[in-house]
């Protein structure tokens, strides 16, 4: 079982940065792949970009690619999601989520494990 908890979100302006945190427990983080997914308001949840579990293979959706990087820490079983050059059409409700042996695929039924989500505005 993994438990996970993010933090950092806030309201930012156009053009700023913000780093989300996804504090993991349990003992799968290690070999679990993570990604990062959105909700906005009235929307479907969407893939952001993920992880592999060994760290070495990223991927990301077109609207972010070169904006925002994703990266974990396992000694501090952390996954981060760098954010920059922000826009108001990234404002959601962020969450991570593990797949335990993924790949860190973009499918959202391949996560098992999700985080209760933390908000992310940007003003205009």
């Amino acid at each position: 079982q993994v438990q996970l908890v993010e933090s950092g979100g806030g309201l930012v302006q156009a053009g700023g940065s913000l780093r989300l945190s996804c504090a993991a427990s349990g003992r799968t983080f290690g070999t679990s792949a993570m990604g990062w997914f959105r909700q906005a308001t009235g929307k479907e949840r969407e893939f952001v970009g993920g992880i592999n579990w060994g760290g070495g293979s990223t991927r990301y959706a077109d609207s972010v690619k070169d904006r925002f990087t994703i990266s974990r820490d396992y000694a501090k079983n952390t996954l981060y999601l760098q954010m920059n050059s922000l826009k108001p059409e990234d404002t959601a409700v962020y969450y991570c989520a593990a797949d335990p042996w993924g790949p860190g695929s973009s499918d959202i039924s391949k996560y098992d494990y999700w985080g209760q989500g933390t908000q992310v505005t940007v003003s205009s």
